[in-house]
Formats: structure tokens, sequence, C-alpha cells
């Protein structure tokens, strides 16, 4: 299986907005602890927001944040939401012009695989990848504040 970068940095974004909650997080900052151009990310934060995973806030104590707790957000959805204009081969999509459809049996195998793939992410919430354990390191490893309030927070 693969995921596309714009899947990729989906999670990015949602992983330091979660690392970072309750304080906002801006495009900038998550461009430059990634290292990624802003123009991308605005194109991910925007498609984010209109799907109802970020709640984008602008002005002077603007940024973005979770608009619902980290363990509502379920990975397999997430993913399946940011891959859906994406098939994963030719013949999943409207468009197919393979000529063997008809008689190939390697749609269904595919079909089979990728359902086996989400049906392990299903199991899974952004509170997952930023829970107690992980927090701290992502805090450290980005660089992000530290906030006075974060050990009564719940991301388990």
């Amino acid at each position: 299986m693969h995921i596309t970068r714009f899947t990729d940095y989906t999670l990015r974004v949602l992983i330091q907005v979660a690392a970072q909650s309750p304080q906002p997080c801006t495009i900038a900052e998550v461009a430059t602890h990634y290292n990624i151009s802003r123009n991308h990310l605005m194109k991910v934060v925007q498609a984010l927001s209109q799907r109802g995973y970020l709640a984008a806030q602008r002005g002077k104590n603007g940024g973005l944040q979770l608009p619902r707790p980290a363990a509502e957000i379920n990975l397999g959805q997430l993913i399946r939401d940011c891959e859906q204009e994406r098939p994963l081969v030719e013949c999943f999509g409207s468009d197919n012009q393979c000529v063997i459809t008809s008689a190939c049996r390697l749609k269904s195998l595919l079909a089979e695989a990728q359902e086996a793939f989400f049906s392990v992410l299903d199991r899974y919430t952004l509170a997952d990848l930023v829970g107690t354990v992980h927090r701290q390191a992502l805090i450290e490893l980005l660089q992000l504040p530290h906030h006075p309030d974060e050990h009564s927070l719940d991301y388990s």
C-alpha cells in the first residue's frame, strides 16, 4: 500500500496540532518543524478544515486546533477521506480503461488487501499517535512549546 504525500502531510499536521494542544500552532510552525513547503501545507490545512478535522482561526491569537478530541479522529477514516479520489489501481476508478478487467482476478485481491490495510487503521485514532507516552517525545523532537497544564490533558 502507498499513501500520497498529501496524506503524509495530513498526518504530520494533525500530529503536531494534537501534540501542541491546547496551544494553537500555525502553518509556518508546521512547515518549519517538518521542513515542508508552506504552499503544500496550506492546501492540506484547507482540506482538513473543510472536512472538519481542523479548526483554523485567523488573527493574532489564531492558529490551528483540533475541533474535537484526538480520540475521536479515526485514522482509517481520515486516510480514506484523503485518498478517496486516488484509486489504488486503474480498475478501481470510474475511468478504467484496462482491457483485461472482466477476466482479471487482481482487482478482487487488491480490494481485499486494501480492506485489510484500512481495517488495521480503523483500530487507531490520532490519540494513539499522540498519547501520553509519545507526546513528550514529540514535543522535544519538534521543539514545541511546553504548557504548564499539559499534564492535565488526556490524549490516551
